[in-house]
C-alpha cells in the first residue's frame, strides 16, 4: 500500500476517534437538539455521497465497459440494501437513545449492543471508501484519487458527530470516560477493515467494479432510511434534523463536485 492510500483509508476512522474524544471535553450528554442536527447532517452526507461518489460513477463506468448503464447501478444498489437488511437481522444491537432491540437475541449488555449498532452503520461507509480507492488505483477514468480522498473526508466529517453520539451516552450511563472513548473509537475501526477487504475484492474482479460502487450506495442508503432519519425525526424539533440533512447534503455535494 502506498502512503496516500493508507492516509485515505484512515481519514474516516480519525473522524470517529476525534468525535469519541469529545467525552473528555464535554460534561454532559449531547443536547437533544444538537444530536438531531448531527444525525440529520450525517444522513445528508451519506445521501450525497451515495449519488455523486458511487451511483453516478457506477453508471458512467458501466457505459465505458459497454454494459447497459442502469443494470449494474440497479442490481448493485438492491444487493446492498439486501445485504444490510440481512446483517441488521443477525447482529444483536440496540440503537442509541432507543429501547428497540434488533438482531438475534443474546445476553450482551446494552452498551455493547449500542456499539454494535454504530459499527453496523460503519460497514457500508468503509466499503464506499474502499471501492472508490479501488477504482482510483485501477486507473478508472470515472474515479480519481482526489475523488476518493474527497469521499473519505466527507465520511470523516459525518463520523465526527457519530463518535460523540456513541461515547457521550455511554458516559451518561455510568461507563468511565476511558471506556466510553474506547468503545466509540472501536465502533469506527470496522471502516478501514471493510475498506481494505473491498479494495482486495474489487481489484480481483475489475468488471464488477460498477456493481461494487452501487452496492456500497445501497448499503449506505439503507442506514440512512432505517436508522438515521427515523432517529433524527423522532420527538420534537424534527425540523432541526431536516436542516442538518440539507446542510450535510450540500456540503458533501460541493466537496465531491469541486474537489472530485
Amino acid at each position: 500500500m502506498n502512503i496516500s492510500l493508507i492516509v485515505g483509508l484512515m481519514i474516516p476512522f480519525t473522524g470517529t476517534t476525534l468525535g469519541a474524544a469529545m467525552v473528555f471535553f464535554m460534561k454532559n450528554q449531547l443536547n437533544q437538539t444538537i444530536e438531531k442536527l448531527l444525525l440529520g447532517f450525517a444522513a445528508g452526507v451519506m445521501i450525497a455521497a451515495s449519488v455523486w461518489s458511487l451511483l453516478i460513477p457506477s453508471i458512467d463506468m458501466a457505459v465505458e465497459q459497454g454494459k447497459r448503464a442502469w443494470i449494474p447501478a440497479a442490481a448493485g444498489f438492491l444487493m446492498g440494501i439486501a445485504f444490510l437488511l440481512l446483517i441488521d437481522g443477525i447482529i444483536p444491537h440496540i440503537c442509541v437513545d432507543s429501547v428497540k432491540f434488533e438482531g438475534i437475541r443474546g445476553n450482551m449488555k446494552k452498551t455493547v449492543m449500542m456499539v454494535f449498532a454504530v459499527t453496523l452503520h460503519n460497514i457500508p461507509e468503509g466499503m464506499a471508501v474502499g471501492v472508490t480507492f479501488a477504482g482510483a488505483l485501477l486507473g478508472d477514468s470515472q474515479i480519481t484519487m482526489a475523488g476518493a480522498m474527497t469521499l473519505a473526508l466527507g465520511i470523516a466529517i459525518q463520523n465526527f458527530p457519530e463518535g460523540a453520539i456513541v461515547s457521550m451516552p455511554l458516559k451518561s450511563e455510568g461507563v468511565s470516560k476511558g471506556k466510553a472513548f474506547l468503545y466509540g473509537t472501536l465502533s469506527g475501526f470496522v471502516e478501514p477493515v471493510a475498506a481494505v477487504l473491498t479494495i482486495f475484492l474489487a481489484s480481483m474482479i475489475v468488471p464488477l467494479l460498477p456493481y461494487f460502487l452501487a452496492f456500497a450506495a445501497g448499503a449506505m442508503i439503507y442506514v440512512v432510511v432505517e436508522e438515521l432519519i427515523p432517529e433524527s425525526q423522532a420527538g420534537e424539533h424534527s425540523n432541526i434534523s431536516t436542516i442538518g440533512v440539507a446542510a450535510g447534503f450540500v456540503i458533501m455535494m460541493i466537496l465531491d463536485v469541486a474537489l472530485g
